[in-house]
């Protein structure tokens, strides 16, 4: 796992820009503390900063082909590289080194992008063809890895986190409050957003090519659910889970460095564990969460699972004032605007696990969107049958729907049989599945002080989605967590970008190809769907506890406003001060600051879930004007110990 960054400017010579790509990756060198490189030409510079974890010796970034003529950049793995290394071998490629790298640079120069659909990891790279003078980008199809760019005039730039970019004087950060509008609605970034203006995101399942100043992008992996056929019957089915979970771990546990596992308590992660261990020849260890507040600690089934496994278990316990403490330093890890704080729990974890020396893990991200997991999914059957059911049906379905919450009663019965009932016919176009969440959304987007229309860019984005209105509403629902929340959160704000912030990188097998296209197949053809990840349940019946098994879906949550309202830190001004509310000029501060000082004096029970969530956007989006776009109480950017430094201007001169 790395960190990548790269300047492509005709007008400028070598020499003039090894300082530039250098400052980029200081500002990144979290991601890849093991060591730093660069090579740069005349109109072009690529870097790298490293971390070590395949033949940690021979890895060394930016890496070539013999002639030069090829240069890449990669942050990332692909797990299948052994299988893709032979074949290439086959067709008479020669490799020196046993790592993941050389395989990709080769995979590209035999393939071209034909080579990303072979692929089965996570990943984003940049290939500089010298020959050609043409840049590609590409990034892995769930987006796992980030990929951000900047075009200025005939300047481009691109690095794995925007932060690389303030070391560049002539780009300026400025928050663009349409895509705030849409990122508060939808909870997340789209695919190409980032919050910023003229600073984009390339999507997942997208490459990008930049040659004679034309920048073109294609798609090289649409989501599709109908790719592989559906089993006879419910065993068969679960037979197939477990092979193809079985092949996905053994995949991600390809490493020279020891591998651990995240461990939630619920069943995603204990699966994942499970495998690990069957693979692993020494104790698996495994890492969690634990909280002093009851009401979001999982610690009990966390601890049977580890004792239960016999893993080497190491649980971070955390405070709400660890949570005011470190809320600044992971907002500016995670970038975009966050409406829950559940990602500073992980930001204290990786520093843990790090600390514990274990620089891989994974973990269960993505069990739920394929499996059907959410509660999202259990309401979309219900809503889309609303009109077949009698009332009776309908509460008795309705109570089922939220075991998780202990204060679920018959008011709230009798509440949500009025908004389902409410929003039992499409309202937005292609969104049914999200109403529910979007129109909450909107509450959101009364912090801005202009009106926009915060679900144009979703609108937009389906529209121009091949066979979208052919989609089942439960396919529709997977699509949109497929393209918003999963790449959006949890995989980066909550998981990929908490992780680096400490050099741990994270792996997730629920994320295999094979795993995705299987899930496909099989959702809801053998039960209802009332039972969230049942046939993945019962694949491992007999492997695991029954209290895991039987365990309904807990959604991993933390203290939010709360733990702010209790301790007060002093970066509170940014959202209670009218001075700094002023700073920024698209808010609306008097809106703004009624709701600061009402969540965070007012008792817990008064303020609403849509506040909550309201109050975590205005001040994450504080803590990153603050960073970014007045670039004030920045960390010390710190360069890894460059390994490989080629100017080739110079070496041909010589």
């Amino acid at each position: 796992m790395c960190g990548i960054a790269g300047i492509i400017d005709p007008s400028r010579v070598a020499d003039t820009l090894v300082n530039d790509v250098q400052n980029m990756l200081a500002q990144i060198g979290h991601r890849g503390p093991d060591g730093a490189g660069c090579v740069v030409d005349n109109g072009f510079a690529l870097g790298s900063v490293r971390l070590a974890i395949l033949d940690p010796a021979a890895g060394q970034q930016p890496f070539s082909d013999p002639s030069n003529r090829y240069w890449l950049s990669y942050n990332g793995e692909i797990y299948n590289y052994l299988e893709l290394k032979s074949e290439l071998e086959a067709m008479g490629c020669r490799f020196q080194t046993n790592c993941d790298t050389e395989v990709v640079l080769n995979a590209w120069i035999t393939w071209g992008p034909d080579c990303l659909r072979r692929f089965n990891g996570c990943f984003s790279f940049a290939v500089y063809d010298c020959k050609t003078e043409s840049l590609y980008l590409a990034r892995d199809r769930f987006g796992k890895r980030p990929l951000f760019y900047v075009r200025q005039g005939n300047a481009f730039y691109f690095a794995s986190e925007m932060k690389a970019f303030l070391a560049i004087p002539s780009i300026s950060f400025e928050q663009d409050a349409g895509q705030l509008a849409s990122i508060l609605c939808v909870w997340t970034p789209l695919p190409d957003q980032t919050g910023f203006k003229e600073i984009k995101s390339l999507p997942m399942g997208q490459w990008l090519t930049l040659k004679n100043g034309d920048l073109t992008t294609e798609s090289y992996a649409e989501l599709r659910f109908d790719e592989e056929p559906q089993p006879n019957d419910e065993h068969a089915a679960q037979e197939l889970i477990r092979e193809r979970m079985n092949r996905s771990v053994e995949l991600r546990l390809r490493s020279d460095v020891e591998v651990g596992v995240y461990l939630s308590g619920g069943i995603d992660s204990s699966i994942v564990a499970l495998l690990a261990k069957d693979f692993s020849a020494k104790p698996l260890s495994t890492f969690s969460v634990e909280f002093d507040d009851a009401e979001f600690d999982e610690s009990s089934d966390q601890q049977l699972i580890s004792e239960y496994l016999g893993t080497r278990h190491c649980a971070e316990r955390i405070s709400y004032q660890d949570i005011c403490d470190q809320t600044p330093a992971a907002v500016y890890h995670a970038e975009v605007p966050a409406f829950r704080s559940a990602f500073v729990p992980m930001y204290i974890l990786s520093d843990r696990t790090r600390r514990e020396g274990v620089k891989v893990v994974l973990s269960g991200e993505g069990a739920d969107e394929a499996f059907l997991g959410y509660d999202l999914f259990k309401e979309t059957l219900l809503r889309t049958s609303w009109d077949q059911l009698s009332g009776e049906v309908r509460r008795s379905r309705i109570q089922e729907l939220y075991p998780h919450l202990a204060h679920y009663g018959p008011e709230d019965t009798a509440a949500m049989t009025g908004l389902y009932q409410q929003f039992s016919k499409e309202r937005m176009p292609g969104l049914f599945s999200h109403e529910l969440r979007f129109q909450n959304g909107q509450f959101s987007t009364r912090l801005l002080k202009d009106k926009n229309t915060p679900l144009a860019a979703i609108t937009d984005l389906i529209s121009s989605t091949p066979d979208y209105d052919a989609l089942s509403p439960v396919e529709k629902a997977q699509w949109l967590e497929y393209k918003t929340l999963l790449p959006g959160y949890l995989l980066s704000t909550q998981g990929e970008r908490m992780s680096l912030a400490h050099g741990v990188e994270n792996r997730c097998p629920f994320l295999d190809p094979g795993v995705f296209s299987l899930a496909t197949a099989i959702n809801l053809k053998f039960d209802d769907g009332l039972r969230e990840k049942r046939l993945l349940r019962e694949a491992f019946r007999n492997r695991l506890p029954d209290r895991i098994i039987e365990k309904r879906k807990f959604p991993y949550r933390a203290p939010d406003a709360a733990a702010f309202a209790k301790h007060q830190p002093d970066y509170l001004d940014l959202v209670l001060s009218d001075a700094e509310l002023a700073k920024l000029p698209f808010l609306n501060a008097a809106f703004a600051k009624r709701l600061a000082n009402k969540v965070l004096t007012k008792p817990a029970s008064d303020i609403s879930t849509k506040e909550n969530q309201t109050f975590l956007y205005l001040l994450s989006i504080s803590l990153l004007h603050r960073s970014f776009v007045r670039r004030e109480n920045l960390p010390l950017a710190t360069l890894p110990p460059l390994e490989k430094v080629i100017n080739l201007q110079r070496e041909t001169a010589a």
